[in-house]
């Protein structure tokens, strides 16, 4: 619509006559969801509501849009689980390798808030590792 509202006519009144063109037109048949109840109106409100629905919607994940550093921290913390099932040492490696560029590269450039993230020591992740693949061990928690 480039219309442009005549000088002459109220807003409400040219609103309300470019709807119903449009509803002449047929413009509003066979609009997805009509006829149908609006999404979200028989529970309580939340006024987050589009937030939630943009991340639904954009298929994130809650992790998805932490700042960079608390990112890495995460992957920090679950280092122990995702070398758990690797089968060599230079496997493990190159994972706390892969890791650490990602560290050192945000330490580098820095962006948002100010949030402490040190490179893992792969030496202290190998042999946490070789400890955790004997038999009878269990995984203990990440300690950085």
């Amino acid at each position: 619509m480039t219309e442009r509202k005549p000088p002459e006519q109220t807003f409400e009144t040219w609103v309300d006559k470019q709807i119903r063109l449009a509803q002449e037109r047929g413009e509003f048949d066979d609009l997805p969801g009509a006829g149908k109840p609006l999404p979200g109106l028989s529970g309580p409100y939340d006024e987050m509501w589009w937030i939630k629905d943009l991340i639904e919607r954009e298929g994130l994940s809650g992790e998805a849009l932490l700042p960079t550093p608390l990112q890495l921290r995460k992957e920090i913390e679950r280092l122990p689980d995702t070398v758990a099932d690797l089968t060599t040492e230079k496997a493990v490696r190159e994972t706390v390798h892969e890791l650490n560029s990602r560290i050192v590269d945000w330490i580098r450039t820095p962006s948002g808030p100010p949030v402490p993230v040190s490179p893992v020591d792969a030496d202290e992740v190998v042999r946490r590792w070789r400890e955790d693949r004997r038999p009878g061990r269990r995984r203990r928690p990440w300690r950085s």
